[in-house]
């Protein structure tokens, strides 16, 4: 069913805590349809709460979580259209790339049998992993398990696809590599896309917008929009001083350093 409107997610004064500890107050942002957002801030603020609300995963205090015009808080049974990468890859180690990606379809209702050959062969040659669709886990390496993982996500076309550091780990090249594929097939699938980063220097290559945060309890601080074209340069003096006017947002707070070049 095609949901009118332009907002894939709106987050509207999200409150969280556990006991007396309050994590979240009074968060409210969007992501457009076919948006790239990432969520920055220091570390244990919170971004990842706020993305495991958004995606259905754990339930929130107070405050509005509409995914395509539905509020979540209503109806946690019907996130049906969103796809998570987690900070680790989480393969079944008795599974080789291709039944891994496979897993996504075989736990739908609607999925029987091998159905979905074909896609999850897409999403594996989407990612750049068609020659090692045979190879279990423990014969990849970290970031082409991390590729796995981002297959076995979109295998099954999701709307919005949330994506928890799932750089982290990574050497550089590797992650510069992950960096731009991600933006690639986030453009070539116009998913809707929130990610949660603690790298200045990534939020900005990769974002449309960034949403950043404060400490506990958490407040958005800012709401920067990167405006320069794709694909953007790493050390261009735009990318530099927009990375100095975000770390300058967290004087007295601790923010994670960019790995180094």
């Amino acid at each position: 069913m095609e949901n009118p409107g332009t907002e894939a997610l709106v987050i509207k004064d999200l409150r969280k805590g556990y006991g007396p500890l309050e994590v979240l107050s009074g968060i409210s942002f969007s992501v457009a349809r076919g948006e790239l957002v990432c969520i920055l801030g220091p570390s244990g603020c919170g971004k990842t709460t706020i993305l495991r609300i958004a995606a259905g995963l754990i339930p929130f205090d107070s405050g509005e979580v509409v995914i395509n015009g539905e509020d979540i808080g209503k109806n946690r049974n019907g996130l049906r259209n969103v796809s998570v990468v987690f900070q680790e890859p989480r393969l079944l180690p008795w599974r080789n790339a291709r039944k891994n990606v496979q897993l996504s379809l075989e736990l739908r209702k609607d999925s029987h049998g091998e159905e979905g050959t074909a896609e999850v062969d897409s999403a594996l040659e989407l990612v750049g992993l068609s020659d090692f669709a045979g190879s279990y886990p423990h014969e990849l390496s970290g970031g082409m398990k991390q590729r796995v993982a981002l297959a076995r996500a979109i295998v099954t076309e999701p709307e919005i696809l949330f994506m928890d550091e799932p750089l982290t780990g990574l050497d550089m090249r590797n992650r510069e590599e992950l960096q731009d594929e991600i933006v690639r097939i986030w453009s070539n699938k116009k998913v809707s896309l929130l990610l949660v980063t603690h790298d200045p220097a990534e939020a900005i290559h990769m974002a449309d917008r960034i949403i950043v945060l404060s400490g506990r309890p958490t407040r958005i601080k800012s709401i920067i929009g990167v405006k320069s074209p794709r694909p953007r340069p790493r050390d261009s003096s735009e990318v530099r001083e927009l990375e100095k006017t975000i770390r300058g947002l967290f004087a007295g707070e601790s923010i994670g350093e960019s790995p180094p070049r």
